[in-house]
């Protein structure tokens, strides 16, 4: 237990525990210490009267008759805010099965919302086995076991942490209260889960953007589904952020072989394009992945000024020289059906978010006037529809390096770029001690070329616990012919995702991680200290929910419904994947099933809040992408 200032423990049989605890904790700790059996009751367990006096001689406070489901209707508690509450071994009594020892922990976990602090801990001590983790050995099946993690998200809990119960380490202390009896419960290899609360489930507002892109102002409705993650400020030159920490440690070792020279430009979001002639082998990307916008009008009279005028309010921090509008204004443009999947064409041309920055390029070498050998380096986000799934980023960060040398003088350009990143990047590695990935000391990189398509692509090597080795597409490296007004030389373009990249260094097992408000993933991280990240929620819950629908095949968008999905669930489903599809002989329409795998690394997802979820994309599902349930 962490150094803290008021703590309560619950359902104590003789106060042994208490007692021992009050022994041995800090000076200026309060300790409260309760049990559900009246004074005389309790008293007639063993040692209980010396528990008690131990107590009191030392300043806790002991109550008797205290419900552990209704703590703040007890009149001594209600007032009262506790730093950590403490339950060793509840049982609902005599022989009660999982059912009712889970209704029991349900009910403790909302009754300690009420009177625990907002940064407080929840201890609960169960025998092994109960609690239906993979920390107990042998875990029993999750139908026979206390489902512990599952009833604390029902109150807004997860689990943080987890350990044994070394019941040694308390002097004194024996446990009772085995099925209602003055026994003892079986405490080997018990195991002491730790619980605090989660961020709360609350649905992105909607968002304006407007930006220049050339010399046009447009204005346009951020898709539903990215609203999340826009504006975050991850690669902020104080960021310490893991994409951005990464990005650092890479050009400083990179600075070590080449020159170095940031663009610090902040590019728009937007881009034009005529989608009829878009080349996907430039952006790793189909046609169909790219997110595309249509123009909106918006009122003037209540625009917020930039950041440039002095404007400090959460609404005008923006971050690629966007600039975001009144509430209201967002509410008008909500009214405004986001489909991202065809564009909105202009002298046949549409608007859509840039799914590299390698759109930039062109741009980019007309404003710099490249010096040889020197890398060019700049960062940003970008945007991909793709389906709901552990491998697939609707939004990430991308780091581009640009190096311009001259053919006739350095034909191996190209391969001394590729060893120096791929040296970089073992450097990095290498400072990330006790990693869960292991990473090859030799041949990190492989450099892959296929058939028609110019570009190589860079995949880096590792390998986990029990599996074998495996690779990550993590970005793309192109040679190009440039033509300036002095000379002619070729240019090397690397593309890395720094999410990707991130995620395998850092050892980040879920993208949306990487996206989360919570500060304790923040705090896992500093620039001047690279460190792997701790997790703060261990072995969330997952629940699954299939949905059926009728849809006409020629007009149905698949990505469409995905990102639906990922807007109406606030993120919260893992994976999608169609498990049946039938296509009716006679109608010309089809039936999809579909299965989600609800579950969530960072906030406490109950199976309450997941049905809720369920039924609520299936109202939407009617009403915005018009199919026919089943």
């Amino acid at each position: 237990m962490k150094p803290t200032q008021h703590v309560l423990l619950v359902g104590e049989g003789n106060f042994s525990f208490s007692a021992s605890l009050c022994k041995t904790a800090e000076a200026d700790t309060k300790i409260t210490a309760t049990c559900y059996e009246s004074e005389e009751e309790a008293k007639k367990q063993e040692e209980a009267c010396k528990s008690i006096q131990c107590l009191e001689e030392k300043g806790a406070e002991v109550f008797f008759n205290v419900d552990s489901t209704k703590l703040a209707e007890f009149p001594c508690l209600a007032d009262k805010k506790f730093n950590c509450i403490i339950f060793n071994f509840p049982h609902y009594g005599r022989k009660a099965g999982v059912k009712k020892n889970r209704m029991l922990l349900a009910s403790f976990f909302l009754s300690c919302a009420d009177v625990l602090t907002q940064d407080g801990e929840v201890h609960i001590a169960l025998c092994n086995g109960q609690g239906g983790t993979p920390a107990d050995q042998p875990m029993r099946e999750w139908h026979n076991s206390w489902q512990v993690v599952a009833m604390a998200a029902e109150a807004g809990f997860i689990l943080s942490k987890i350990c044994q119960f070394d019941s040694s380490k308390c002097d004194g202390y024996r446990s009772t209260g085995y099925r209602s009896q003055d026994k003892s419960f079986h405490t080997e290899a018990a195991l002491n889960h730790i619980f605090t609360r989660s961020l709360q489930f609350l649905p992105a507002k909607p968002v304006v953007i407007e930006e220049r892109v050339g010399k046009e102002l447009v204005s346009f409705q951020v898709p539903g589904d990215l609203c999340e993650y826009m504006n975050r400020n991850f690669l902020d030159k104080h960021s310490e952020h893991p994409v951005n920490i990464l990005q650092q440690e890479l050009l400083k070792e990179m600075g070590l072989t080449w020159p170095v020279h940031r663009i610090e430009k902040k590019y728009p979001l937007l881009f034009k394009s005529i989608p009829s002639a878009f080349s996907y082998c430039d952006f790793d990307i189909l046609p169909s992945y790219i997110y595309w916008v249509r123009p909106i009008e918006i009122k003037k009279d209540n625009l917020l000024e930039s950041m440039d005028s002095g404007d400090k309010t959460p609404a005008a921090c923006a971050e690629y020289h966007t600039i975001y509008h009144t509430e209201e204004e967002c509410e008008q443009a909500e009214g405004v059906r986001s489909d991202t999947s065809e564009p909105e064409l202009k002298n046949g041309i549409g608007y859509a978010l840039r799914p590299s920055l390698r759109v930039h390029i062109k741009e980019i070498l007309q404003q710099h006037d490249l010096e040889i050998d020197t890398i060019y380096a700049h960062s940003g986000q970008i945007f991909k529809r793709c389906p709901v799934s552990p491998n697939s980023l609707p939004s990430s960060h991308e780091a581009l390096l640009i190096q311009a040398f001259d053919p006739s003088k350095n034909s191996e350009a190209a391969c001394k770029l590729q060893v120096s990143l791929e040296s970089a990047i073992s450097t990095v590695v290498s400072l990330m001690a006790d990693s869960k990935i292991l990473f090859p000391r030799e041949g990190l990189l492989s450099f892959q070329k296929y058939s028609e398509d110019p570009r190589y692509h860079i995949y880096i090597g590792y390998k986990t616990k029990g599996s074998g080795e495996q690779q990550q597409l993590i970005g793309s490296l192109v040679v190009m012919p440039h033509n300036s007004t002095h000379t002619k030389f070729q240019i090397c373009v690397v593309s890395l995702n720094l999410n990707l990249l991130s995620m395998l260094i850092f050892n980040v097992n879920d993208w949306r991680m990487l996206w989360t408000w919570d500060q304790r993933f923040f705090s896992s991280f500093g620039r001047n200290n690279m460190t792997l990240f701790k997790e703060f929620s261990l072995y969330p819950p997952s629940y699954s929910h299939d949905v059926s629908f009728w849809v006409e095949t020629e007009t149905f968008d698949e990505l469409e419904f995905h990102a639906l999905v990922r807007q109406v669930s606030c993120g919260t489903v893992r994976e999608v994947t169609l498990v049946d599809s039938f296509q009716h002989p006679h109608m010309g329409h089809a039936s999809q099933c579909y299965r989600l795998i609800y579950q969530c690394s960072d906030r406490a997802l109950s199976y309450r809040k997941a049905l809720e979820l369920q039924l609520l994309l299936r109202r939407e599902l009617q009403q915005r992408l018009l199919v026919t349930l089943r």
